[in-house]
């Protein structure tokens, strides 16, 4: 039962990254499964919860966990870039080809059509942050970094170039091209930072 729900989701995945949410109707779904409408309502209730399934299976938007108290910033640096290769390899290491704009297009659906997509992202964004914050006061007492900087802005400075990442993709439809400018820009902002 759980292998023929994951095989729904990924399929469901296929449907929904090609087309959009309003383009892909259970019909289309349960012919590209080869059930009937009645199978997947019996694994699914409606479209919408399919729909957030997928998202929630594909869509891995999560906070980088490390233990803000002890984690130099040298170090959180290292792991926000070895976060995001996860993330990105989650999304498009599978051997699917990703057609990047129609992830972009996935991603505004999710916004549109999650109930709740847009809160619990932003908790994540927030407690990724705060925690960067966290780190960034410690690295500044234990002589680290220097103590000219704005905390709060360079937290968001740190959150925003893995986020970033989404424009270098769109300018030069590579991933690795992309992690790279990512990895080079963090690397550089720790450079500027630290004493």
């Amino acid at each position: 039962m759980k292998d023929t729900r994951e095989y729904i989701i990924d399929e469901a995945y296929k449907l929904f990254l090609n087309h959009s949410y309003e383009a892909v109707s259970i019909s289309m779904i349960s012919e590209a499964i080869g059930f009937t409408k009645g199978a997947l309502y019996h694994h699914f209730r409606n479209k919408q919860e399919l729909f957030r399934a997928v998202i929630d299976n594909h869509i891995p938007i999560t906070s980088i966990t490390v233990d803000v108290d002890s984690i130099t910033l040298k170090d959180y640096t290292s792991a926000c870039i070895k976060h995001t290769q996860l993330i990105l390899k989650a999304i498009f290491g599978n051997g699917e080809k990703v057609i990047l704009v129609n992830y972009l297009s996935l991603m505004a659906d999710c916004f549109r059509h999650y109930e709740g997509f847009s809160e619990n992202k932003a908790h994540v964004i927030d407690d990724t942050v705060k925690n960067a914050e966290i780190i960034l006061r410690n690295a500044i007492t234990r002589g680290e970094v220097r103590s000219d900087i704005n905390i709060k802005i360079v937290a968001l400075q740190y959150f925003s170039l893995s986020i970033g990442l989404a424009g270098d993709l769109v300018r030069t439809l590579s991933v690795e091209s992309a992690m790279k400018s990512m990895k080079d820009q963090l690397n550089q902002m720790y450079n500027l930072l630290k004493k």
